[in-house]
């Protein structure tokens, strides 16, 4: 009696018509802030109520909203009563995070108006459980509809958009990090702003899809199709300067140029792959191979674009990075590539694999001084004895194999010394023509 008394009471408090302020104010004393349309009528909720009673049957297609078309009303009661009233999931509480949003999958919010609520978690797909050997077409039958939808400033933190249909959507501002958006249609989809930090966008279809400004550090973009898209002013890179994993991104031409590349240090790729564990646990070595082999690739195909397109100091960056993560796919390899590991290291040390040419300068003359020395020091022990600048001009004639006038008697001590500066002097040059090469003229 006294909870169908409240239920009046609530009743005759809430405002008698459709004026949006009177209910934007209304839902405020409620401490419902994102909600602002009238309340649904008792049919419309008794409806919705017994669709969301209807168990999804993934096989099969079946689903509480399958097909039917929710208004921005129809949303909010839906998130004021979810889970028998406790309503939305509140991401920033970490004790919510395994909590379930709401089930749209297959719905219809196309057009619809979801400015600023709050679907943290939202189920639009069937991966927000594992489902093993599912079709093409029990992914699709899933999918939400979202197209031209209206979702500025949407909270849609963890939510599982897989297959989503977001064609041309309005998400401006919205909130997408660890959003699970694989293989869905943005098309033309606006995203100025938006925070995709986590999410993960694996094969989904961004052609033409506005990028303004959006944060994606610790995205992955694997084989997302950017034919098209505006890429102006993206904030790559976190605090740390850790970027978005871009392995296998299809970039087919999309204008490069108007991204700050020097704010990422490194590739979300590079990042994983350094990390010891995952998920607390210790990855054991073919994980770890793999995950380095990905960030080798990653490195190397964003050189190569980013060269393409004439950004030749930010590409050999990343040809550097791809380089050094080289050498750790050799060294995880163990004893079977143990001469590949020696050599790129020796490359490394010596040139920075043609990256760092200031490195075999330095290397060339502590080389002609070592050998300087030596000539100078046995010249006291074994005859003749030569000056110190005559030592340096014989070290550095014999370096590159130009002694044509040895002072030094052909079974003595300096001879040998001498032949052996002219083997080292043969591979200097040798490393110093292949890595100039490589760096100014390999395509």
């Amino acid at each position: 009696m006294s909870e169908q008394k409240d239920i009046t009471t609530i009743a005759q408090q809430q405002p008698a018509d459709n004026d949006p302020r009177a209910w934007k104010a209304y839902w405020e004393k409620q401490g419902q802030t994102w909600r602002s349309e009238p309340e649904i009528s008792p049919e419309r909720q008794a409806e919705l109520a017994a669709r969301r009673s209807i168990v999804p049957d993934v096989q099969q297609g079946t689903y509480p909203f399958k097909g039917i078309k929710l208004s921005r009303a129809d949303v909010e009661w839906l998130l004021a009563t979810h889970e028998d009233g406790r309503g939305p999931v509140d991401y920033h509480d970490s004790e919510q995070r395994e909590r379930v949003g709401l089930d749209l999958r297959g719905a219809d919010l196309s057009h619809a108006d979801l400015q600023n609520l709050p679907l943290a978690r939202t189920i639009g797909d069937v991966t927000w459980r594992t489902w093993a050997n599912l079709t093409e077409e029990q992914h699709q039958m899933a999918a939400v509809f979202l197209q031209r939808a209206d979702l500025k400033g949407a909270f849609l933190e963890g939510a599982s958009l897989e297959y989503a249909h977001l064609e041309e959507a309005d998400l401006r501002g919205a909130h997408l990090e660890e959003a699970n958006l694989g293989e869905a249609r943005m098309m033309g989809a606006y995203l100025e702003g938006a925070n995709l930090e986590g999410a993960d966008l694996w094969l989904a279809h961004c052609e033409h899809t506005f990028f303004w400004r959006v944060r994606l550090s610790g995205a992955r973009l694997a084989e997302v199709h950017m034919l098209g898209a505006h890429l102006d002013r993206m904030q790559l890179a976190n605090d740390e300067g850790v970027g978005p994993l871009l392995a296998d991104v299809l970039w087919e031409g999309a204008n490069l140029a108007v991204v700050d590349w020097s704010q990422v240090r490194m590739l979300g790729d590079e990042y994983r792959a350094r990390q010891k564990q995952q998920d607390g646990q210790e990855k054991d070595r073919e994980t770890r191979l793999k995950e380095y082999d990905q960030a080798v690739r990653a490195n190397r195909q964003l050189a190569v674009a980013l060269q393409s397109q004439g950004l030749n100091e930010d590409a050999a960056r990343f040809a550097y990075r791809g380089q050094v993560l080289q050498r750790q796919v050799f060294r995880q390899q163990g004893m079977r590539k143990l001469g590949s590991y020696l050599f790129s290291l020796f490359l490394a040390l010596l040139t920075g694999y043609g990256y760092r040419m200031w490195r075999i300068i330095i290397a060339y003359a502590l080389a002609n001084l070592v050998f300087a020395s030596l000539y100078f020091s046995m010249g006291f022990s074994v005859p003749p004895h030569i000056t110190w600048t005559h030592a340096l001009v014989l070290s550095i004639t014999a370096f590159h194999g130009r002694v044509f006038s040895s002072p030094f008697l052909p079974d003595s001590p300096q001879s040998t010394v001498t032949a052996f500066e002219a083997v080292i002097g043969l591979i200097f040059e040798g490393v110093f023509i292949a890595m100039l090469t490589q760096r100014f003229f390999s395509r």
